[in-house]
């Protein structure tokens, strides 16, 4: 395997600023990948989908281990990503002219990057106090199960189209629609278990169309395994949110430049 040095800063980066903020790869990877690295925009999703798989696989088996995870609520989710995600890859499958495709998925990207960017500014407001909390009305307590699983059909498209959403978008979902139910541990849990099935299952589908390149993937992980236990250590002596507002002002950038992009 050749090594090449910019994808392993690359993933060492990102992985150090997921340590130190727990901030989604995808909002960070895609665009690395796609501005920074020149790599075609369906083969940087089908590439980073692989990467935040692996990377959540290990995560998710140890918020199981301490019982953290909402399985109804999962469960309700992948009633509406796997689906979603099912009929997006055969679209994507049914494009022959890959370079008309890509405008479309380079602003599916900035537009999810931009919208996890907010999200992460606005953290404080969204992540679920306490029991105090006030609970959903009547009415939208009615609807929450339909509105959870067309929360899960949302974030299926998005992460099958750009590989961003399931971070801070996906628990922004959860905590307006679950906001007693939900502590902020179980939010983080439920959210990262729904959406390992979900990038192995959209990573396979863009692996059958050809957009996944392990070459690159391999570079990526040889950096960002390092770059995530380090973050992981610093992030208690670092000032994390200060680390994750600059990080969310730099991706509202990014977003704009790739809207830009296209649009000129």
């Amino acid at each position: 395997m050749h090594v090449n040095w910019p994808e392993i800063l690359s993933g060492a980066i990102v992985g150090l600023l997921i340590g130190l903020t727990g901030v989604g790869g995808g909002s960070l990877m895609t665009p690395v990948l796609v501005l920074l690295l020149g790599v075609q925009p369906l083969t940087a999703v089908g590439t980073d989908l692989w990467f935040a798989a692996t990377t959540k696989v290990v995560a998710s088996r140890i918020y199981q281990t301490n019982f953290l995870i909402d399985w109804p609520i999962v469960n309700r989710l992948w009633l509406g990503s796997l689906p979603a995600a099912l009929l997006t890859l055969l679209w994507l499958s049914h494009q022959a002219q890959r370079p008309h495709v890509d405008p479309w998925v380079i602003t599916a990207i900035a537009i999810s990057v931009g919208m996890s960017a907010l999200m992460m500014l606005l953290r404080r407001r969204w992540v679920p106090a306490d029991e105090t909390t006030p609970a959903l009305s009547g009415k939208a307590k009615a609807f929450q199960i339909a509105l959870t699983i067309i929360a899960g059909a949302a974030l299926g498209l998005l992460v099958t189209l750009t590989s961003v959403g399931a971070g801070a978008i996906g628990a922004t979902m959860l905590s307006y629609l679950y906001p007693q139910r939900l502590s902020p541990a179980r939010l983080v849990a439920t959210d990262i278990v729904h959406a390992v099935p979900l990038a192995l299952f959209a990573g396979i589908g863009h692996l059958f169309i050809g957009d996944v390149n392990f070459n690159l993937l391999g570079m990526l992980l040889l950096g960002s395994i390092p770059g995530v236990i380090a973050g992981a250590l610093l992030s208690t002596r670092l000032p994390a949110m200060a680390i994750r507002r600059i990080l969310a002002a730099i991706l509202l950038v990014v977003s704009f430049k790739m809207l830009a992009a296209v649009i000129s």
